[in-house]
């Protein structure tokens, strides 16, 4: 149950290349809440580590990174070490590792105090694979948002065509069933839909549909006493 005396927060989890993090921008901004990308937060720890030649498996040294890690986030932009890295942390290396780095318990804990910090008035809506079963429990609404593995595949490649990247269709779907895997696997803080959590499948919707069904979801979960 949400604590009325916290700004709301609405989480939004599910798979990668569900869409969730285009819906949860567009819900941010049509309510006028803050916005978390939790999933940058752990590519940026990616990102600092191969750029710093850190070993993705220390932990203790992935951690520390993580800690430190000095990332800024202005309106579609995201900044490392005052560098402008947007596209850099969604390239499919950055990606692919980011989801073996963030199945580190200690790493997970570090960034945990800061993903908790953008909750500010008004609200927030905040998307990831755990903002409602881990970082923000009591949020007023849990999204878990998907879609099948072959429309996600092929999201994903429309994204980075649009942006000038490389892509191939076959292996970024082999790509997004190794995540499935891994992030469903994972000791700590696993993908898996909650008991308390709504179910959205976007396969069929737009994106604008999909954003007015969890508007309505929300609208209803306010008017629950």
């Amino acid at each position: 149950m949400s604590d009325s005396k916290q700004p709301p927060v609405i989480a939004i989890d599910g798979p990668s290349a569900s869409g969730k993090g285009t819906v949860a921008k567009r819900i941010a901004q049509r309510l006028g809440f803050h916005y978390l990308d939790s999933g940058a937060l752990y590519r940026l720890v990616t990102l600092s580590a191969l750029q710093k030649r850190v070993a993705l498996d220390n932990e203790a040294a992935l951690a520390q990174l993580a800690g430190v890690l000095d990332a800024r986030f202005h309106e579609d932009n995201v900044f490392l070490n005052q560098e402008d890295v947007t596209d850099l942390i969604r390239s499919e290396e950055v990606s692919a590792t980011a989801s073996q780095v963030a199945v580190l318990r200690a790493v997970r804990q570090a960034l945990l105090i800061r993903q908790r910090a953008f909750r500010q008035p008004p609200g927030l809506v905040a998307d990831g694979r755990d903002m409602g079963s881990v970082v923000f429990p009591d949020a007023v609404l849990k999204i878990y948002l998907t879609a099948d593995t072959a429309e996600r595949a092929l999201r994903r490649y429309k994204q980075l065509i649009e942006k000038g990247m490389d892509a191939n269709i076959t292996t970024l779907l082999q790509d997004i069933r190794q995540r499935d895997a891994r992030d469903s696997a994972r000791a700590v803080a696993p993908l898996q839909k909650s008991d308390d959590a709504s179910l959205l499948d976007t396969t069929k919707l737009s994106i604008d549909a999909a954003v007015e069904q969890v508007l309505a979801r929300y609208a209803a979960a306010k008017r629950v006493p």
